[in-house]
């Protein structure tokens, strides 16, 4: 069982238009709604996978109950948490050429009490749980320390963390020793501070994140493919995409498949690789089944190209 902790969930429209003209009327060729959140979308990849998921969400107002019931109408347990706020609705444009824009509100002001119930409802179901994932922005309410106080205890429950967030709350949880931290290129940049143009940089930030406290490393790198640096070793996956219709919810349907393949080594990256692949080439958030799949388009190696120039390089914000 794979459980996921979003503490900021959202209700999500996606809406394809043929472009995006400031100041004009749009009108959509097509329309989405699907719970959203980084957690929530490796709850939904997994359970599209047929494994077993827990999504624990804070949930508030009519966006919550509706995303409540989009979860369960996809196969996954959830374990809300009522709380005061309600539940943030976000809306993005996907374009025909794959650019998208987003528009994500802020979310509800958690209180002390309902971040306690937070922490307290992921440590009643940590022992059943094969891994972990933590994923997503913080809302307000809750300190950069937050995810380091959830591993903290989830280690002493002897369940395993793979943490996906960014900013002050992953250089905080560092040294809480997260099992796996999943960064984009960018976010990898803004951590080491300072720029990334290659593969190689890639990697040289990487290790010092496990340097400070990260077990392992599954970095996005964009089109360019993804990188996994651990203590067994170093591997660099890419896949062929025929076209990118949407990459919202691609880099959580990754950590879905490699937390599914058991989260360590090249075939649980060749399980990522393969799942985001799959999942630019559907709409809106869409998650991949095993049908989209497509294992053979996945190459993984050992011989990482260190001086391969990124086409997304990462930089500090």
């Amino acid at each position: 069982m794979i459980l996921t902790v979003t503490p900021n969930p959202s209700l999500d429209r996606t809406y394809e238009v043929p472009a995006l003209d400031r100041g004009e009327v749009l009108r959509a060729s097509a329309e989405r709604m699907d719970p959203g959140g980084k957690g929530v979308n490796v709850s939904r990849a997994v359970a599209a996978a047929g494994h077993r998921t827990v999504a624990v969400v804070p949930l508030g107002g009519a966006p919550g109950a509706l995303v409540a019931q989009l979860l369960a109408g996809q196969g996954i347990e959830v374990a809300p948490v009522p709380v005061a706020g309600h539940t943030r609705s976000n809306i993005a444009l996907a374009e025909p050429d794959g650019t998208l824009t987003k528009v994500n509100a802020p979310g509800p002001e958690l209180s002390a009490e309902e971040s306690e119930t937070i922490l307290a409802t992921v440590g009643a179901y940590s022992p059943a749980a094969d891994w972990i994932a933590c994923c997503g922005s913080l809302p307000r309410g809750l300190a950069p320390e937050w995810y380091a106080e959830l591993v903290t205890r989830a280690h002493g429950a002897g369940a395993r963390i793979a943490l996906d967030t960014s900013g002050p709350s992953l250089l905080a949880a560092l040294a809480a020793r997260p099992d796996v931290v999943k960064p984009n290129v960018e976010e990898l940049a803004e951590a080491v501070g300072r720029p990334l143009a290659t593969v190689g940089d890639a990697v040289k930030a990487a290790e010092e994140l496990r340097e400070r406290g990260a077990g392992a490393v599954l970095a996005s790198l964009g089109a360019d493919g993804q990188l996994l640096v651990s203590d067994t070793g170093t591997w660099f996956g890419t896949a062929s995409v025929e076209a990118v219709r949407s990459n919202v919810g691609a880099g959580d349907a990754s950590l879905a498949g490699f937390l599914a393949a058991g989260g360590e080594g090249p075939d649980a990256l060749a399980a990522a690789v393969a799942h985001g692949a799959a999942a630019v080439q559907l709409p809106g958030s869409e998650m991949p089944t095993p049908a989209d799949l497509n294992p053979s388009a996945v190459t993984v190696t050992a011989d990482v190209p260190l001086d391969r120039v990124l086409s997304e390089q990462g930089s500090p914000r």
